[in-house]
């Protein structure tokens, strides 16, 4: 499977445990409800419908990995915050994929 998006995608899979061992923050914009059921030790809850009023609580120059459930608003979330001005950051997709790959 990863040779194959690979492929399509083109370039390196993203070294998620290198960044974090680096200082890279995780952003985990699923609901509270889901984020109490189960997340990533050390992972900021933001709600994706709150991120824009809560940008604040993230420093802009630190590295970002956002995740949800799949990867969908984890992507939303990326977007949103690299047109508010955050330099380097990464869609991890869903958490406990994520979580996985960074043990």
């Amino acid at each position: 499977m990863m040779n194959f998006l690979k492929k399509i995608f083109g370039g390196t899979p993203t070294d998620y445990a290198g960044l974090i061992k680096n200082g890279a923050v995780i952003v985990d914009v699923r609901t509270k409800g889901e984020y109490q059921n189960g997340h990533i030790r050390g992972s900021v809850n933001i709600p994706l419908d709150s991120l824009k009023q809560n940008l604040s609580k993230i420093k802009k120059d630190a590295v970002v990995i956002t995740c949800c459930a799949s990867g969908m608003r984890s992507a939303s979330a990326k977007s949103i915050l690299k047109a508010n001005g955050f330099a380097e950051v990464h869609n991890g997709g869903g958490w406990a994929r994520l979580q996985n790959q960074i043990v």
